[in-house]
C-alpha cells in the first residue's frame, strides 16, 4: 500500500513539475540546408569523397585487368612468374584495401575532413539553438531530423526559423 502511494505521488509530482515547461523542436536538416556556408562545405566534402572514390575505383580496374591477364596466361607461366604475379595482385589488393580504409574508415580522411568542414557549422547552429531556447525559456528542444523518434510535431513549436534568424541566415 505504501509503495502504491509513493508511486502515485511520484507520478503526480512529475506531472506538476512538467506542467510549466516549454517544449520545442528543430529540423537540423532544414537549418543546415538553408545555410550557404554548410552547402559550400558539403560540396567541398563531396568533391573530396568523389576524388578518393575514383582513386580507389581506378585501382580496382587495374587489379581486375591484372587478374584477367593472369587468368588468361596462368597455365603457360613458369612457377616463379606465376607466384610473382599472384603476389603482385595480392599486394595491389591489400594496398587498395588499406587506401580505402585510410580514406573512408572510421577515423579516415573523410571523417577528418567532415570534422574540419562541417563540425564548426554544427557548433554555430548549436550555439544559436542554445540562445533561442534560453530566450524562449524552453526546457526541451528535440531534433526531428536524423532518424528521430519524434512521431508528430505541431509546426507552431518548430524553432528552426528562429535558429536561422539567430544565425543571421535569411530563409529561402
Amino acid at each position: 500500500m505504501r509503495t502504491l502511494a509513493l508511486s502515485l505521488l511520484m507520478v503526480i509530482g512529475t506531472a506538476f513539475a512538467s506542467y510549466g515547461q516549454k517544449y520545442g523542436y528543430i529540423d537540423s536538416d532544414f537549418i543546415l540546408e538553408n545555410m550557404p556556408e554548410y552547402v559550400e562545405a558539403k560540396e567541398k566534402l563531396d568533391k573530396f569523397a568523389k576524388r578518393w572514390q575514383k582513386e580507389i575505383q581506378d585501382r580496382y580496374v587495374v587489379i581486375k585487368k591484372k587478374k584477367d591477364e593472369f587468368d588468361r596466361v596462368e597455365a603457360v607461366l613458369p612457377d616463379e612468374e606465376r607466384e610473382a604475379r599472384k603476389l603482385e595482385i595480392e599486394t595491389l589488393e591489400n594496398e587498395t584495401l588499406e587506401l580505402q580504409q585510410l580514406r573512408f574508415g572510421v577515423n579516415g580522411d573523410l571523417f577528418a575532413k567532415r570534422k574540419e568542414l562541417i563540425q564548426p557549422i554544427q557548433d554555430k547552429v548549436f550555439e544559436a539553438l542554445e540562445k533561442v531556447a534560453s530566450k524562449g525559456k524552453y526546457a526541451f528542444v528535440f531534433d526531428k531530423a536524423n532518424q528521430s523518434n519524434l512521431i508528430f510535431a505541431d509546426p507552431k513549436y518548430d524553432l528552426s526559423k528562429r535558429v536561422l534568424r539567430e544565425l543571421g541566415v535569411s530563409i529561402k
